[in-house]
């Protein structure tokens, strides 16, 4: 077995799963007011194709890090609480084996 698949019980994966959207609605109404505020700034066809580059690799970007699947996903937690989406305290109900490997990797 990965050293990084644990055993999950079924509390700790609901509460995963429910702290895993609350991120990801964090970063995705962050994108939103990042585009709504660039948008006001729209002036030329070049800004245009800017922004929409800039969606092109913040869809690339958040796709990339949201990904649900139990072998991946303390890394993405660290990734989150690192990025500001998370914070330590919305994990405590995940084992203590789990808080740990997590802040240990947020801090790379």
């Amino acid at each position: 077995m990965n050293s990084m698949v644990s055993v999950w019980t079924d509390h700790e994966l609901a509460v995963a799963r429910e702290v895993f959207e609350r991120a990801h609605g964090r970063a995705v109404q962050a994108l939103i007011a990042t585009v709504q505020r660039q948008s006001e700034q729209l002036d030329s066809v070049d800004a245009l194709w800017q922004l929409h580059d800039f969606l092109s690799i913040q869809r690339h970007r958040i796709e990339g890090n949201f990904d649900f699947r139990l072998e991946g996903i303390l890394f993405v937690f660290a990734g989150l609480v690192k990025e500001g989406l998370l914070e330590p305290a919305e994990l405590q109900d995940l084992d203590d084996e789990k808080q740990s490997k997590i802040m240990a990797m947020a801090r790379f």
